[in-house]
């Protein structure tokens, strides 16, 4: 399996997702609609961290927008939209793991320092979603996977038929392989979010930046290589 830029945030959308909602009270920071069902589920039991769930769709819709207009302004100065905006969400990505640390582990998910940990993390998300988005629309999305498994199951049964033409078989089998690729290093990223949670508790927040870094320069070497 390539490790390109896709596939690298998929790996990241996975771990991200599962060590927020480990470490910050069951806060999905990449699939951020997953909280209406975690704020509901809060305030059905009474458990900590509604306010930091009701907050994250707001402020990753806020952070799109912004994202969306930085990337309009970047190149009139001579930089390139897709490093400097993946290069964005590495520096928010480190500012949680600097603050997991000072203030983790969360025992009160209604507690400023948690709610304001958990935003910065979504709000990291909300730039990768939004860069994946724009800049590389034609790969699968690396954040939410339902759709990627629709797709793929939708495909597979038209590959076994055998009633595609030829160009359109082309087309759907290297479609399958990057959604499946995709899936995979999601996958992957939330068991390995699980595994470093349980074992190192707030040292799980060290990784992200780090493969966020790497996807920044796979996508600039890729940029620079066209």
């Amino acid at each position: 399996m390539k490790l390109s830029a896709p596939t690298l945030l998929s790996f990241n959308g996975g771990y991200v997702d599962t060590a927020g909602f480990l470490a910050l009270h069951g806060l999905f920071a990449t699939h951020v609609t997953g909280n209406f069902v975690t704020f509901g589920a809060s305030l059905a039991y009474g458990t900590s961290g509604a306010l930091t769930k009701l907050l994250a769709l707001p402020v990753f819709c806020i952070v799109v927008m912004l994202v969306r207009l930085l990337g309009a302004e970047l190149p009139k100065r001579g930089l390139d939209r897709l490093r400097e905006l993946l290069f964005l969400k590495v520096v928010l990505l480190a500012v949680t793991d600097l603050m997991a640390f000072r203030w983790g582990p969360f025992v009160d998910g209604d507690a400023w320092r948690a709610i304001f940990t958990g935003l910065t993390l979504v709000a990291a998300m909300a730039v990768q979603n939004a860069v994946h988005r724009v800049h590389l629309p034609k790969s699968p999305p690396s954040t939410i996977m339902t759709g990627n498994a629709t797709q793929m199951m939708i495909d597979i049964p038209d590959l076994v038929s055998g009633n595609l033409p030829a160009d359109k078989r082309q087309v759907t089998l290297d479609r399958v392989r990057a959604l499946a690729s995709g899936i995979a290093m999601f996958a992957l990223g939330c068991a390995a979010a699980a595994m470093i949670f349980l074992g190192f508790g707030m040292w799980v927040f060290v990784l992200p930046p780090v493969i966020g870094l790497a996807s920044a320069l796979v996508a600039k070497s890729a940029l620079d290589a066209t």
